[in-house]
Formats: structure tokens, sequence, C-alpha cells
């Protein structure tokens, strides 16, 4: 694969490219599919500017959850939405409409019932090592059951299923990874490999892997932070190019490292 732009100049490429009509950079293959910078595929995505249809995000939340984990794709997505995205962002509890109590003493009252059949996308965020199972969070839901079920029992086609840090450690115990590329926390891709997911590292020893992994109705992100890049990236593929980049303007961020998508 050839030198990725700095990233810097993304949003000038972006803009020229667009104006100009230009097509899509290529993206370098590899057995499995394509890794690309996220600049690379912000650019490749620069002439859809058609808002696409009604997204029903239901973010998932348990006792122990990772604050940062649902609350930056929420941000992000919040902020889409006032651009025009029409995404309707529910929290909700598998176990029912009750007080969350993150990770970091944080509560949350989630009214939002479990109602997967209304959901376009279900976005499981993480928290914890995925380790412990002794201490609220991704360890004691497995061990819990309840989260991995439910999940298990809601895959349906055209069902988006996505996950944040180690919360593709409960997509795995649900069996949803198997065999499929993922990526989740560096501390916690064994785990997930263990759980039979096709886990995908940087391209060379020592590389990066990759901040999300697009694997069509399967979409994984790395480690805490990585929630903004998914969900800036579901935003770009859903609305275009052109609304992620206002949502990053406001948010006075860019997104960094790669993004992995599958053929």
């Amino acid at each position: 694969m050839g030198p990725t732009l700095p990233i810097m100049k993304r949003r000038h490429l972006i803009q020229a490219t667009a104006a100009a009509a230009a097509g899509a950079i290529a993206l370098s293959d590899d057995a499995a599919g394509a890794i690309a910078s996220s600049d690379d595929a912000s650019a490749q995505a620069a002439g859809r500017t058609a808002l696409g249809g009604r997204r029903r995000v239901h973010v998932v939340l348990f006792d122990g959850v990772e604050e940062l984990d649902f609350a930056a794709p929420l941000q992000v997505l919040g902020i889409a939405g006032r651009f025009g995205a029409p995404i309707e962002i529910t929290l909700v509890a598998v176990d029912g409409p009750r007080t969350i109590r993150a990770s970091h003493g944080t509560e949350i009252k989630v009214d939002g019932a479990w109602a997967p059949g209304t959901a376009d996308m279900i976005l499981v965020p993480g928290g914890g090592t995925g380790r412990d199972a002794d201490k609220p969070g991704v360890a004691a839901e497995i061990r819990r059951g309840t989260i991995p079920a439910a999940l298990r029992a809601v895959r349906r086609p055209g069902l988006v299923m996505a996950s944040v840090c180690t919360g593709a450690l409960l997509l795995g115990a649900a069996g949803l990874v198997r065999g499929r590329p993922c990526t989740t926390h560096h501390g916690a891709k064994d785990l997930l490999a263990e759980q039979g997911g096709k886990v995908i590292n940087g391209p060379g020893a020592g590389s990066p892997g990759p901040r999300v992994v697009d694997d069509g109705d399967l979409l994984t992100s790395a480690g805490i932070t990585s929630g903004l890049e998914l969900a800036l990236w579901f935003v770009e593929r859903t609305y275009g190019s052109e609304m992620s980049m206002n949502v990053e303007m406001v948010l006075e961020y860019e997104r960094r490292g790669l993004v992995y998508r599958s053929r």
C-alpha cells in the first residue's frame, strides 16, 4: 500500500474530489479484504452526499460499562442528527429499564425497552478488560449470560451489530464474530481470537491495527476512543463524507488510524 496523505490535508482532498466529481482512490487488497487509512476511505466516498434512510440505533448499557465507549458514538450520532441525518438513538438495557452504574461511577437512567426488532443497529460498548468477572463489566456480563443470549437471539438480515472496545467480547460470547474479521482493545485481542474471531492486526510487525473493522453487518472498533472512529465511519458510509466532516468540525476532531473493509 502506498503512502497515505497527511491527516490535515484530508478535508481539502475530499472537498476538491467532490467538487471535481473525481473517482474513488483505490485501496490495496490482501487475501481477505482491503485496509485503507481513514483519509483514503473518506476520499473514496467523497462523491456520495445524498442522505441514506432512517437508522434506529440501540445502545446496550450494563453495569460497569465504560463511559466513553458509549458517550463518544452517542455524541457523534447525535450531532449528525442535528445536521439532518435521520438517526434515532435509544439507550437500552437487556433486562429492562433501570439505572445503570458505569465504570467510573456515572449513573445513567435507561428508559428504553429492549426491543431489538425496531433497531437497525445495535451498538455494544465495552467495560473492563474482559478478564475479571468479579467486577461489573463485560466479563461479569459474559458469565451472567443474559446479554450474549439476547444478542444471539436477535440476529437477522439487515441488522448491523457493532461494538466498541471490549464490547466485541459480548458479541463473541453470542457467537457473532466466529470466522469474521473483527477487532477490539489490544489487551483483549487474544480473548476475541479464542471466541473464533478473525482478529485483524496491522499490515506489518509492530504496526497498529485498524481502528475500525467493517464486515458489512458487523462493525467492530479497537480501544476506548475508537468509538469516535466507528460512529464517524458509520455516518460516512450511510450519509456520505460531507456529513461526517461536518460532525468532525463540530467536535474539532479528525479521524485517525485505519479502516479495514472486508470483501
